[in-house]
């Protein structure tokens, strides 16, 4: 990625059909709206990306001194998220509630491929048949029926930003590099992709084994558990390679073979009934490929130079150019791509500025595990593997802490969101004192604690469609209601109040599953 200063330069990029904008607005687009939150000394949202870690990872950003403390370029200091404090009522007041469900239930994922391919692009091009469906596009394992490899798994969403209450619902699907789906005879087989999906996993939590799908050992020719013989399996125990083709790959502690996939969408918040669910339309559709394997001392000194840069006080920068592949790969070995609303809501390619948005937490924060954060928090073993559900999910603690991580984060942050502007998670689970209320918060499932009732799930999805019709995500996408009034549009030493070290703290993003489930 390199942080080398951003010269001002207007550049106009045509990726065959959509232009890509060189020139930006906002040199440090790389820095969330979350981190201009007022604290007030003692509210710390900023815990959950910003980490120090002492446990030999792959990541050593060694970034947790930065909770709270506002430590910005001359650039950074301005806060140009400006979306943020636009009066949105007009725009909301102006959609009826029927209007704005049925654009949400509206399927804008089916004509994107075709389109890019109308107009020549050379990126790479949605290949999940049937995504806006959700659950009908996969099997009851998560395997995608249509063949191309994705596997749909259930994960605890990163507080807040991807809790329902706040204004989005999203799915997530891994696929594995080829060799890792493919038996020793080179023909696909489920029973060698989910013992290999779990050895993954395994790999990340540092489980001694994990529990899997039915697997034929058989068929994949290795004793998987342990046990002496080779029949039907639920559970794979950790070793040293992966299975099948991909049988002379060494499983690396935490971080992804070369070639590993995501696919992440998106999506506003749908409604059936009075129940919350995952609607067709996307927001956005998010890629990411490891283009390059990197080892850890390789890793230490990327992020070694990173540091070294953010001191010598130069801004970040990320190519503009498109490849063949699509947008150029990070510094961390890792291609990123994103799709986002036109104003008539079909998806499109992001811009250049628009990516930076992206580009800031997938490369350089202490909290991800090689660069990713929904694999490492997904729901453990052969339970995770299906469809994204939250319903009967309860609030479990982070590694390391014996409250629900849910409970934790609104003890911390002291509400519902980064920005404390929830009005109705602050009605359902604080008392009037500002205290949460614990017991009702513990007997709660995950689904209960995060979504929205179903008139706050309309307003939030008519606020973002504002933004749409508007255009300008380069200033922001997070659905407001109202304008943020515990934020800092510019940061003044003389006014800033930083946190105070006793209100920092560690935090794991891994939840406490126990072994492998």
């Amino acid at each position: 990625m390199g942080r080398l200063l951003m010269i001002g330069i207007v550049a106009w990029v045509t990726a065959l059909g959509w232009p890509v904008r060189a020139q930006v607005h906002n040199a440090e687009a790389v820095i969330p709206p979350m981190c201009y939150t007022k604290t007030e000394g003692r509210h710390n949202p900023c815990y959950v990306c910003h980490q120090t870690y002492h446990d030999k990872r792959p990541n050593q950003m060694d970034d947790g001194n930065l909770q709270g403390e506002y430590a910005f370029s001359e650039v950074g200091v301005h806060n140009h998220w400006t979306n943020l404090f636009e009066d949105r009522s007009a725009g909301i007041a102006a959609q009826s509630d029927g209007e704005i469900m049925t654009y949400v239930g509206q399927d804008n994922y089916a004509a994107l491929a075709g389109n890019l391919r109308a107009l020549g692009w050379k990126g790479w091009i949605p290949d999940l048949k049937g995504l806006a469906q959700g659950r009908a596009a996969f099997d009851e394992t998560g395997l995608a029926r249509d063949g191309s490899g994705w596997v749909a798994f259930n994960y605890i969403p990163l507080p807040s930003t991807f809790w329902p209450s706040n204004g989005a619902t999203d799915d997530v699907m891994i696929r594995l590099p080829k060799a890792f789906r493919l038996d020793e005879d080179g023909k696909f087989s489920r029973h060698v992709t989910f013992a290999n999906l779990g050895l993954l996993e395994a790999s990340f939590q540092e489980w001694n084994s994990v529990s899997v799908p039915p697997i034929d050992e058989a068929h994949v020719g290795v004793d998987l558990n342990g046990d002496g013989v080779l029949g039907m399996t639920d559970r794979v125990v950790a070793r040293s390679h992966y299975v099948g083709a991909a049988k002379k790959e060494p499983v690396a502690r935490m971080l992804y073979p070369q070639g590993t996939e995501f696919l992440h969408s998106v999506r506003y918040v749908g409604l059936e009934g009075n129940r919350v669910v995952i609607p067709p339309r996307m927001k956005e559709l998010r890629y990411m490929r490891k283009m390059r394997f990197l080892s850890m001392p390789k890793l230490a000194s990327i992020y070694g130079n990173e540091v070294q840069e953010k001191l010598d006080e130069q801004l970040p920068r990320w190519s503009p150019v498109l490849t063949s592949a699509g947008y150029e790969k990070s510094a961390m070995g890792w291609q990123v791509l994103g799709f986002i609303e036109d104003k008539d809501g079909a998806l499109r390619p992001q811009t250049y500025e628009e990516h930076g948005f992206c580009m800031g937490c997938h490369s350089t924060i202490g909290t991800s595990i090689d660069q990713t954060f929904a694999f490492p928090r997904k729901v453990a073993g052969a339970k995770g593997w299906g469809y994204m559900d939250l319903a009967g999910l309860k609030d479990r603690p982070s590694r390391g802490e014996t409250e629900g991580e849910i409970l934790t984060y609104f003890k911390r942050v002291g509400g519902g969101s980064e920005f404390r502007e929830n009005g109705e998670i602050a009605a359902r689970w604080f008392d009037a004192n500002g205290k949460v209320k614990e017991n009702a918060v513990r007997d709660a499932d995950v689904a209960s604690l995060i979504t929205p009732s179903p008139e706050r799930a309309r307003l939030l999805n008519k606020a973002y469609r504002t933004i749409v019709w508007d255009q300008d995500f380069i200033h922001g996408r997070d659905p407001n209601l109202a304008p943020a009034t515990n934020v800092y549009r510019d940061i003044d030493p003389a006014t800033t109040q930083p946190l105070r070290p006793e209100f920092r703290h560690q935090w794991d993003i891994r939840l406490d599953w126990r072994e492998g489930m």
